[in-house]
């Protein structure tokens, strides 16, 4: 009886030990992480390269959960914005830094 109690103490601290592990697993894979970091499609509609911003009309945006539509964007770096002009399509990415989205890589989708 003392052996069939230890034996199922063991085990039930062994699948709690599994289940924690799991619920601290990292909740993204690396292919979710890859696709994080994938370019979204747009087309340039006007480019400010005196306010360092661009407005872009996009399909969706998965790396911030953005859904279609047209908007400005700063971006990180200004020399970005000599790539496009307006009329352009493009793929580009966009990260959200300090609450705000911001174009980090943009070039002419081909």
């Amino acid at each position: 009886m003392k052996r069939t109690f230890t034996a199922l103490l063991l085990s039930t601290v062994a699948a709690v030990a599994a289940a924690q592990h799991q619920h601290h697993a990292p909740a993204t894979t690396p292919a979710a992480q890859a696709a994080s970091t994938d370019f979204a499609e747009g087309e340039v509609r006007k480019v400010d390269k005196a306010a360092g911003k661009v407005i872009i009309k996009h399909g969706e945006i998965r790396s911030v959960n953005m859904g279609p539509m047209t908007m400005m964007f700063d971006v990180k770096s200004p020399a970005l914005l000599d790539k496009v002009v307006a009329g352009d399509k493009v793929k580009f990415r966009v990260e959200e830094i300090k609450g705000d989205y911001v174009v980090t890589a943009i070039e002419k989708a081909k």
